[in-house]
């Protein structure tokens, strides 16, 4: 069997790097995070293209140290009052063919000590694509309905994100789904253990997850009118 991707010496280094969210520190242990961190997750990324074509093939698994599929470590602190300098998790996203940023639809993989999950869907879509959504959701309720209730994706997925303390403008606050309308996110959720993520399937276990989101996936980039 293939060895794992991600390790228990990937874990503390994560865990290190909290403690010690430094420039000078990230530099000493430079060569550890390309060791244990960077190459593993371009090598997942590079395995994934496969088993995600199988899911859609308008997803992409780019393995590129930069602009591809594995988030940059470095945070933008311009607009946070956090300023430590690095993320301490691994974030990979494979995002829809036409988009450029982590605001397309998409299937995500974080891995962070105690904190690892999978997830599908669009976070933090702009007003015009969650207007088209929340349009969608009105016009093909069924749909919907049979998306977010599929039992394989409402028994592993939760849906999560922000939402609106009210009615979205233009639709009725008694609206049987207003509590989906009112989502300003719409991601769904699957958390991970720390064991699951250091296995040997771990691959098969987050393409099987994905699979899982199809229909959810699926209903979000029709209401866009992107490929699926």
């Amino acid at each position: 069997m293939p060895n794992p991707y991600f390790t228990t010496q990937g874990m503390h280094f994560l865990a290190q790097l909290e403690k010690n969210n430094n420039r000078d520190w990230f530099h000493e242990n430079k060569s550890n995070y390309e060791k244990l961190i960077r190459t593993p997750s371009l090598n997942f990324i590079d395995d994934m293209e496969n088993a995600l074509s199988h899911i859609s093939p308008h997803f992409l698994a780019v393995a590129k140290k930069v602009g591809g599929s594995l988030m940059r470590v470095h945070r933008d602190v311009r607009f946070s009052k956090d300023k430590s300098p690095y993320k301490t998790n691994i974030g990979i996203q494979f995002r829809h063919e036409v988009g450029k940023d982590v605001h397309a639809p998409g299937f995500y993989l974080h891995v962070e000590p105690g904190e690892c999950f999978i997830g599908a869907g669009i976070w933090k879509p702009d007003s015009t694509a969650l207007g088209k959504i929340r349009d969608a959701i009105v016009e093909r309720d069924k749909v919907w309905l049979s998306a977010i209730n599929d039992k394989k994706f409402k028994k592993n997925f939760v849906l999560a994100g922000e939402s609106l303390k009210t009615a979205p403008r233009g639709f009725d606050k008694a609206h049987p789904l207003i509590e989906d309308l009112r989502r300003k996110d719409f991601i769904a959720i699957s958390h991970v253990d720390d064991k699951t993520v250091l296995s040997k399937n771990f691959k098969q276990f987050v393409a099987q997850r994905f699979s899982e989101a199809e229909l959810y996936v699926d209903f979000l980039c029709k209401a866009l009118m992107l490929r699926f």
